[in-house]
C-alpha cells in the first residue's frame, strides 16, 4: 500500500472517529456495550475541541503525506477536512467552545435516555417494598 493511500485510509478512520464522538452515544441505544468505547473517544473530543489541540491522526496523515511526495497542509484535521464542510467561515476559540458545548449537549441527550432505561428495567425486575 502506497503512502498516499495509507494518508487517505487515515483520513477515512479520522472522519469515521469524529461521526462517533459526536453520535456515538446513540449507537448505545442499540448497543449498550458501545458506551465502553465512545465514553473515552467522547473525552478526547471534547478536549482536542476545548483546547484547541490537535489529534495526532492529523501528524500521522501529514507524515504519510509527506512520504508520498505531497505537499502537507496547514492546521490540523477539523481545519483542512471538515471545517469546510460543518463549521462557518472564520471559526474562532469561543465559536469552538460552543462546538464543544454542543458536543456535550448531543451526548447528554442520548446518555440520558440510557440512563432512563436502564433504570425503568432496573424498577421494573426490583419487587415492591413491603412485600
Amino acid at each position: 500500500m502506497g503512502w498516499r493511500a495509507l494518508a487517505d485510509l487515515l483520513v477515512v478512520f479520522h472522519l469515521a472517529f469524529v461521526g462517533f464522538v459526536i453520535f456515538g452515544g446513540f449507537l448505545a441505544w442499540k448497543w449498550p456495550r458501545a458506551v465502553f468505547a465512545h465514553l473515552p473517544a467522547l473525552a478526547w473530543g471534547f478536549w482536542v475541541e476545548l483546547t484547541g489541540q490537535i489529534c495526532p491522526l492529523t501528524a500521522f496523515e501529514k507524515h504519510f503525506r509527506h512520504l508520498a511526495g505531497e505537499a502537507g497542509y496547514h492546521g490540523g484535521f477539523l481545519h483542512h477536512y471538515v471545517l469546510p464542510i460543518l463549521y462557518p467561515p472564520g471559526l474562532t476559540r469561543p465559536n469552538q467552545w460552543l462546538l464543544a458545548a454542543a458536543l456535550l449537549v448531543i451526548n447528554v441527550v442520548a446518555y440520558r435516555r440510557i440512563l432512563t432505561q436502564r433504570k425503568k428495567h432496573r424498577s421494573a425486575i426490583q419487587p415492591p417494598k413491603g412485600l
